[in-house]
Formats: C-alpha cells, structure tokens, sequence
C-alpha cells in the first residue's frame, strides 16, 4: 500500500472513529436528559406524598402505606416494601450544589437508573448506624466538590435529619468498609470513580458524614 492509500485509509478509520464517537455521546446525553426528567417526576410525587402526611399521622400512615419501616434500636436492616406512588423512601437535599433528589430502596441497576438507591443492609435516617446511598456518578459529577462541613439533609416521612461531611476518599469497587455499621449515626454516599468517566470507571468515591440534629 502506498504512502497516499495508506493516508487515506487513515482518514477514513479517523472519520468513523470521530463520528462513533460523536454518536455515543449523543446517546448518552439523551439518555441522562431522560433520566432527569424522571427524576424530576419522582421528585414531585415524593414532595406530594410528604405534604399529604400530617406530622401526627406521619409514622401510621408510613406504615400503613407500605413504606420501609423504621428496624428498632440495634438493628441495621429495612424492610424492602417501597412507598407509595413514587417508590422514594426519603430524599436527599445538599445547599452547597442546591442538588436534591428522592431517593428509592434498593441498588439495582433499574432502581439506580433513575436515581440514588438507599443500600436495604444499611441504617435508616434516624436510627444508630451507618445510612448508605449509592447513585451513578453523572447523577453526582459535582459532588467531588463537597467539602468537610457542607451540610446533607436528608428528608423522611417521619421527620428531616441532618448530616455535616466529615470526608471523602477513593476507594477499590470491593471495599466495603465504608458502609460497615455502628459508630454512631452516619450517612455515606457511593458513586463510580472518576465522575466523568460513567460506566467506565474503575474505582470508587465515598463520602462520609455524621448526623448532628
């Protein structure tokens, strides 16, 4: 093959390669449009669901309604029933990024394709133990800007808890210590590493807070 073929070939893979390229992106992009506008709708109904609840009537009518109830002291586990309409079991607010999202049970690949999923193994907000959050990273590609003493409020149905960050770290996809129990109450948020990176990435990002009302 010739200098000038061979150039052209190489035009010609570098032109398919920009507009596969290209493509991928587009569908990525459509795809997390898609996903926020669900988010959106699943933020509304939850914010509808928790005004509906009177404070007096807010534990009853959790239950009554099929949501998660809370395990009582020294336990760590949930029931895995989601609650009513929207499946969101409490709802995450952070001031710092004005970010905030319902959060449903679970942290299957259908629960996280929405949004953030509560881990079932771990606490409930309000209760001793560790609360633990998982969510994409495009979900979350500027929560690398959080700080220790940035507030995370999380809101229940049975009241709203607050946390202030007290770190983060970079960690390998199998540690799980991040998530362990006791010590208090705590809550701890869990994405793919780097956050840009999606599905790509190949470690993990933890950020770690304590609950102080």
């Amino acid at each position: 093959m010739t200098g000038g073929r061979r150039r052209r070939w190489m035009d010609v893979l570098g032109l398919a390669l920009l507009v596969g390229g290209l493509g991928m992106a587009l569908a990525a992009a459509g795809s997390i449009a898609v996903d926020e506008r669900q988010q959106q709708q699943l933020n509304r109904q939850w914010e509808e669901e928790r005004r509906s609840l009177r404070p007096s009537d807010e534990p009853a009518a959790a239950g009554a309604a099929g949501a998660p109830a809370r395990p009582g002291p020294g336990t760590t586990g949930a029931r895995t029933a989601p609650g009513p309409r929207s499946g969101a079991v409490f709802a995450l607010r952070i001031p710092r990024l004005s970010y905030y999202a319902a959060v449903r049970q679970g942290v299957t690949l259908g629960v996280l394709g929405l949004g953030p999923g509560h881990y079932p193994t771990t606490a409930w907000p309000g209760q001793p133990g560790n609360v633990g959050v998982a969510a994409h990273n495009l979900f979350w590609i500027h929560f690398d800007q959080l700080r220790p003493g940035d507030e995370i409020v999380v809101e229940a149905r049975d009241g709203t808890y607050r946390y202030r960050i007290t770190g983060s770290r970079v960690i390998a996809p199998s540690d799980s210590s991040v998530l362990a129990g006791g010590g208090g109450h705590r809550l701890t948020l869990t994405t793919c590493w780097p956050l840009w990176a999606g599905a790509l990435a190949p470690q993990r990002f933890a950020i770690s807070a304590v609950q102080v009302t």
